[in-house]
Formats: structure tokens, sequence, C-alpha cells
């Protein structure tokens, strides 16, 4: 029996449950469930009249943070949370996708295509995702992929490979919108894999019961040649145990509309995250309008004198989980890239054949024909790569070797396939009329951001 045969309704968010309980299996029931809905219809019409023109390409703004919900405290601070267990291990080296993974990439494939390409254009000149294709992301579960399914989520088992394939697939409709749409969810993983039981307590909730806050992860800084593990924003332990931020953060996803931000501070001499709730005092958000992801809403957190409690403290203080949060946060950007590479290739390839010059197709000329070739043979080779460190993360393996190699192909073999893309359009490479100049300028995105999204 297939998957979708095996789906009953009745789960929580309103996405069916499945006997098996895995993971992939309730995110293809979402997207099942959102393609008999008329959201696709509602989206496909274009339209943003609900909501204003993102102004920060024109006149930026400057302002305090939005108000939280409040987040009601519970559970205790002492114990850990639950956790996700890893992937049983096969002993077998096959990078393949499994049947249930193959689904899920043509279904997430099909929203990418329906949903976020054609809002993808009007979404990166007004910095700013649509509303429609935002609450599409919530309904098909993507803030819960990575959160225990005794804390409200749909994980049994730690889904780094299926998070992976979900970024691929959506990015491939448009980057900028897969991490606005990733964003919430790559906090909500970062609580389930590092929280403690108050931690989860308290802000898991909101995630799991249908209004999804607005969250992000804050690590990069606007720093030349900056190391993402030497952040220069720094925490002081104060008398009460509470803890004093003070730094300034660049690339925050969605800053002037999240609820809560997980933040990368200095710690006596290591790097550690802390969880911050937008209400607090000493926040003020500045649009931060990059040459790419600008569907994202880029922003810049500036924190001054900010005061959090002892347990706003997430993972541990010797700069462990700190880095931990920084490769899976790599992984989830090579995933990008792979995406939006293969829209190149799958854009350029036809163009190619079709475009003529001197009486022939320029696909008959060696540099064009080696050049699509060399894309080819790059994007496959960022693909493995990436597979194999979400593989090794899923399993609880250590991914150190394999997400840097993975990093460095997707960072400047990315950045190449855009640029390669960009020259075999020629002169039309070079217009807004076709989306790989769009393209070209996200890629460009891999090799600077860190943090914003995470398996």
């Amino acid at each position: 029996m297939s998957l979708l045969q095996t789906l009953r309704p009745g789960g929580r968010h309103g996405v069916p449950t499945s006997e098996s309980r895995d993971p992939i299996g309730l995110v293809v029931a979402g997207l099942n469930r959102l393609a008999q809905s008329d959201l696709l219809d509602r989206v496909g019409l274009r339209k943003q009249a609900e909501q204003a023109v993102f102004t920060v390409t024109r006149t930026g703004f400057r302002s305090v943070t939005t108000a939280s919900r409040t987040f009601a405290r519970a559970g205790s601070a002492a114990r850990p949370g639950t956790r996700v267990p890893p992937a049983p291990r096969t002993g077998v080296f096959d990078l393949t996708p499994t049947e249930d993974e193959q689904m899920l990439v043509d279904l997430v494939s099909e929203y990418a295509a329906e949903v976020l390409r054609p809002a993808a254009t009007e979404a990166d000149e007004a910095c700013e995702a649509p509303g429609p294709v935002l609450k599409a992301g919530l309904e098909i579960g993507l803030p819960v992929l990575g959160v225990p399914e005794e804390l409200g989520g749909i994980s049994e088992e730690r889904s780094a490979m299926a998070a992976t394939l979900v970024a691929e697939a959506l990015s491939h409709g448009d980057m900028g919108l897969a991490v606005a749409a990733l964003a919430p969810g790559s906090v909500a993983t970062a609580l389930g894999l590092w929280g403690t039981e108050a931690q989860q307590q308290t802000y898991l909730p909101s995630f799991t019961d249908g209004d999804v806050p607005a969250a992000a992860l804050a690590l990069t800084e606007p720093a030349v040649l900056f190391d993402v593990l030497a952040p220069a924003t720094t925490a002081v332990r104060e008398a009460d145990g509470g803890f004093r931020l003070d730094g300034l953060k660049s690339a925050v996803v969605r800053g002037a509309q999240a609820e809560l931000f997980v933040v990368g501070a200095e710690l006596d001499g290591s790097p550690c995250l802390f969880l911050v709730e937008s209400s607090t005092p000493g926040l003020v958000v500045e649009s931060d309008p990059a040459m790419g992801v600008r569907a994202a809403s880029l922003t810049r957190l500036h924190l001054d004198g900010v005061q959090v409690p002892a347990e706003a403290l997430l993972g541990e203080a010797d700069g462990s989980t700190y880095t931990e949060c920084v490769r899976l946060s790599r992984i989830a950007w090579c995933a990008l890239a792979v995406g939006t590479g293969q829209a190149v290739l799958d854009y350029v390839t036809p163009y190619v054949k079709d475009r003529e010059a001197f009486g022939e197709p320029i696909a008959h000329r060696q540099s064009v024909a080696f050049m699509v070739a060399d894309i080819a043979i790059e994007l496959q080779a960022m693909r493995l790569l990436t597979y194999k460190a979400a593989g090794h993360v899923a399993a609880g393996r250590d991914a150190a070797r394999s997400t840097a190699l993975a990093r460095k192909a997707c960072a400047d073999k990315g950045m190449r396939i855009g640029l390669d893309g960009v020259q075999l359009l020629g002169g039309h490479g070079f217009v807004k009329e076709h989306p790989v100049e769009r393209w070209y300028r996200d890629l460009r995105a891999v090799g600077v951001m860190e943090g914003s999204v995470m398996i």
C-alpha cells in the first residue's frame, strides 16, 4: 500500500495522520490537503491587496521590535527537554532518497512551482513574502517538521534528511520565499534539539497550535571578514544570574514581524545561543535589504543592553551547541543552493536549444554545451555532498567534515552556476524578464549567510 493510501484524517493542525507517524508521511498528507483546497487559486491571482508594499527598498525603516505575544512560562528549567532520537543506521552507503522521501520531493516541488515561483518576482521587488504563501507553508507543516511528537510535532526520529529535501524542493521555486517560510521552523527545531523542558513547554506550543509566530535565527553580523564562530555580540552575566546582550545582527529573516529570536553571542569566551522575545526592551530592528534573498525581508537587529533571564540560554554554554547550530545552518543553505542551482539548469537547458544564432541553436556550439554540462556535473556533486552531511546528522554521527565539504562546494560552485546561467542567456541574462538574474543574486548569498535557517 502506498503512503498516500495509509493516510487518515484527524491529525494535528488539520494535517491527516498516518499509522506510521513518520514526518515525511505527514508532510505529504499536508501537501495533498493543500492541493485540494482553493488556496492555490487565491495565490494564483498574484495579487497582494491585503498587504502594503514593503517600502524598505525606497525609504527603509528603523523601529522597536514587534510586541510579541505573552509566552506563558511552564516546565522546569532544571530538567532537559524532549529529544528526537537519531535515525537508525543501516550500515549501507546509499544517498538515494527512499520512496517516501521521493514522494515528498515530488509534492513539495509541485507546491514550489504552483505557489512560490509565480509569486517570486513581486516578492523580490517588494522585499516581502506574500501572506498567502507563508500561510500555505504553515498549512503543510513546515514549522513542526523537526519538533518531537511528544511536544506536538511530527518527528519520531531525527528528520535532517527530510528537512534537507524540503529546503531543496522549496528553493527550486524561489530561495527568498523558501527562507521566509522555513525560518520559524528553524527556531522550533532548535528548541526541539537543545531546549530545556521549560523552554520547550514555554515556546513550542505557539509553533504547534496553528498560530505560528514569526521567528528567526540571528547569527550573522555586518563585519568585514566576519567569523561566525567568533561573534562580536557579547553576553555578560548579571548579578541576578541573567544576561546582558549588546551587539548588532544582520540578515535577520522577517525581523520586523518576528516575535522570538535565537541570538548568537559570546559568553565567557565561548559562542552561545540565547532566546530573546521581541518585546524585550533594548531591541531595535532596521531594514537591511540585500543583493539576494530579498523576499525573506532581511533586517538588522540592534541589541542595546538587552536583559534576559538565566533560562534564556539555549543549550550548552561551552560553545558546542552554537557550533552545531552553525553546521546545521550550513547544510540548510547547501540544500537551498542545490535547489536554486537545479532551477538554473532546468531553465537554461531548453533556452540554449531554442535560441538560434547564425542559423542554428546555440546549444550546437561546444562552448555552450560544455558550460551546461559543467553546471549539471557540479550540481550533482553539490547534491551528493549535501545529502551525505544531512545523512550523518540524521544518524547522530560527526558531521563536521562532511558539512565543511558540502559548504565549500555549494558556496563556490553555486555562485559559478548562477554566473554561468546569466552568461548562457546573453543579454537576456541581465534583464529581469528572465528569473536567472534573481537566482544568480540568491546563489551569492550561500557563501556569506550564516544562520537564518537550519535543518
